[in-house]
């Protein structure tokens, strides 16, 4: 049988690559970078990987109903309609006697999730959540305070940038490959690139200057840079004139916040900060301070992001080619969007269980804040939420204490894994529903802001080899089931036809590129007409709603906590070959890392006795123990350790990741507790270990 190509959308991890399949009958040959993209052809390991999702011997083959006790392997084989039937009914029956807000959702967000929100609003449910506050809800939030913007309302134009900043950002090992071509193309033209962290990453190693900082300093860093900016007028003074509310407070708040006092909070000499204030002066207005992307770490996480806005908008930067451009949307465009499917159903009545709305007004309600809604499953108040969908998540390996979580779902009537792989979660779920891997599925058109808006799809490169359905599939079935005909789809191309409803685009459009673009050239806007979507309108330093809701807007820096004796800030991150949980038992890429290793710091592991390569046994305050081979280093910071994300999730039914490496997040006693009140992330790395040679 002849080869066979078709376009399509990776799903390896949250980046969404547009991808090229060669498909011989039902087997995939080759991936690649869509041509027609920025990606230019090329493709992250991790997305050349998608064949082990499809060949992986430890995938769910068919649904399966739990008959013993939560967590303990033992399944009953079902047919879709039995577990459609299975689910219905326990459905009805939590909302029948609790009503439509006792069922939860979440998601790993993104552009597809227009149907999953259309479920729940069919149900009557206020409480779809996804996994953003262990990632970037610190950031989003913070973007909304000073511009009114969401965080990916913007675009880092790093192409045309002239100096790039990474904080909180490995841009190099984290991949979005479109991010990295483009960031590489505009080093070459001469942009500089700074990197702020903890430890020497790959990206740091690609950097013209690296700032290897205290942990937990990074609020302190920013301050200072503030300072040094406003004191010495190296701001864009005309840009703060006209854009810039409250500046007057920003600069009485900065005063005491030093290069000279940041050096005793942070380690990074005086002359070396004020010698990279300077350079980005110089580089006005097409300057990147990227704000960050995994942002969920400290409990001032929110006031870092913040202040990187707050120094792109005192460079100039905000709305600027080569800076953070404001994308633009279909309208911007002249055309018309997407017809969303959750506009089938009203609006649900009823406050959020998480308090996103109510009780914590100056949250943007959106996905909620799901630490909060497991608070509410826990405790009743403001109601029992009896009902769980977690839908391509895992909450119990993506946030901290899965024992603590696993109490907490003892509480639910149903738990509903809906995913295309195994997880902590799906172990400990009533029932499991296997989505088809992405090389087996289509999806809903999604619309992508940006400098040139598009719509683009996910097309289905080959059958599903088991019983295992796409996303739309089963929630149509799940929608049929629960009496939601308005959501029962018969195909996706009736979906496919109901979104692009006065679109002025068809499907077959798509047959060329696998997207449609809907400018022919970038899009910036006009940088003397910028309006923000604040209160005010403008750039605001001290925001209402943020003051309404108790928060300062200008919060004095507080010093972290130093670790003591055989004591290590603990610290976590990806690497080209892992993202989330779901990669550790791909086949290809276990190959490549079956496991993790621990980063100590040379001289610390020396007065331990630790040498590079020796097992440590890295212990939490909560029982949990693992070994790890040491890889010992100058380049991470003395209070900290480091490992890959994504081990040790004793999930029995993955028998190759099963019990190889450390979890991070199972050393993470309390951590649902412990969360930034200003931006709601969680606080994944106010945690410390002990580690000693085994």
């Amino acid at each position: 049988m002849a080869t066979t190509s078709c376009f399509s959308v990776c799903g390896m991890c949250t980046v969404r690559c547009p991808i090229q399949v060669d498909v011989d009958g039902d087997e995939v040959m080759f991936i690649q970078g869509n041509p027609h993209s920025p990606l230019k052809g090329a493709l992250c390991a991790r997305g050349g990987a998608g064949p082990g999702l499809v060949k992986d011997s430890d995938r769910i083959r068919h649904p399966l109903i739990r008959e013993g006790e939560r967590g303990e392997g033992r399944w009953r084989k079902a047919t879709w309609e039995e577990a459609y039937a299975h689910v219905a009914e326990k459905l009805k029956g939590v909302v029948e006697t609790y009503g439509p807000n006792a069922v939860l959702w979440s998601d790993r967000s993104g552009p597809f999730v227009d149907m999953y929100k259309a479920f729940m609003k069919g149900i009557g449910s206020v409480n779809y959540s996804n996994h953003d506050v262990s990632c970037a809800r610190n950031v989003h939030h913070a973007a909304q305070s000073v511009t009114g913007y969401g965080r990916t309302d913007f675009v880092y134009d790093f192409k045309n940038a002239k100096h790039v900043i990474l904080q909180t950002r490995n841009i190099f090992e984290a991949i979005n490959v479109a991010e990295v071509n483009n960031l590489l193309d505009g080093m070459a033209d001469g942009c500089k690139l700074t990197v702020i962290d903890i430890r020497a990453t790959i990206t740091a190693g690609k950097a013209h200057r690296f700032f290897q900082i205290r942990p937990g300093t990074d609020y302190a860093f920013n301050l200072a840079v503030i300072n040094e900016l406003v004191e010495k007028n190296l701001y864009d003074s005309k840009y703060v004139k006209k854009y810039i509310s409250n500046f007057d407070a920003l600069k009485s708040f900065i005063g005491e916040y030093t290069p000279e006092w940041a050096e005793t909070v942070t380690g990074v000499k005086v002359k070396e900060l004020r010698a990279f204030v300077a350079e980005l002066a110089k580089a006005k207005s097409a300057v990147i301070w990227h704000p960050g992307w995994m942002a969920a770490r400290y409990q001032d996480s929110f006031y870092v992001a913040r202040t990187a806005y707050i120094i792109n908008a005192l460079l100039g930067s905000i709305g600027s080619k080569g800076g953070l451009a404001i994308g633009a949307k279909p309208a911007d465009c002249g055309r018309k969007g997407l017809k969303a499917l959750a506009d089938l159903f009203p609006k649900p009545e009823g406050k959020r269980a998480d308090g996103v709305g109510w009780k914590h007004t100056h949250f943007d309600a959106g996905p909620g804040l799901l630490h909060l809604a497991f608070k509410a499953i826990e405790s009743g108040d403001p109601y029992p939420v009896k009902a769980y969908f977690a839908c391509r998540h895992d909450p119990m390996q993506a946030m901290p204490d899965p024992d603590a979580q696993k109490r907490i779902f003892a509480n639910l009537d149903l738990l509903v894994a809906i995913t295309f792989s195994w997880s902590a979660t799906a172990w400990n779920a009533d029932v499991v529903l296997p989505m088809s891997p992405y090389l087996e599925r289509e999806s809903i058109i999604a619309s992508k802001g940006g400098l040139k808006p598009q719509f683009f799809v996910r097309q289905r490169a080959v059958a599903p080899r088991y019983d295992s359905k796409a996303d739309w599939e089963i929630l149509a079935g799940l929608a049929r089931a629960m009496g939601m005909e308005k959501l029962a789809f018969d195909s996706i191309e009736d979906i496919w036809s109901y979104q692009l409803q006065d679109t002025g685009v068809s499907v077959q459009d798509f047959d060329a590129k696998g997207f449609v673009s809907l400018a022919d050239k970038p899009i910036y806007h006009d940088r003397d007409k910028l309006k923000f979507k604040t209160p005010s309108g403008t750039i605001e330093i001290i925001s209402e709603k943020l003051e309404k809701g108790g928060v300062p807007s200008l919060k004095p820096f507080e010093d972290k906590e130093t670790p003591q004796g055989d004591q290590f800030r603990i610290t976590f991150g990806r690497c080209g070959v892992h993202t989330q949980g779901h990669t550790m038992n791909n086949p290809i890429l276990h190959e490549q890392m079956p496991v993790n290793v621990l980063w100590i710091n040379s001289q610390r592991a020396g007065e331990l006795g630790i040498a590079d390569g020796d097992l440590v046994q890295v212990a939490g305050n909560n029982g949990y123990s693992g070994k790890i081979k040491a890889f010992v280093t100058d380049f991470i910071h003395p209070e900290a350790v480091f490992m890959i994300h994504g081990f040790d999730d004793g999930v029995p039914a993955e028998t190759r990741a099963r019990g190889k490496g450390v979890a991070d997040h199972r050393l993470m006693v309390g951590g649902l507790e412990k969360w930034d009140p200003a931006g709601g992330g969680i606080a994944m790395q106010e945690h410390f270990v002990t580690v000693r040679k085994v």
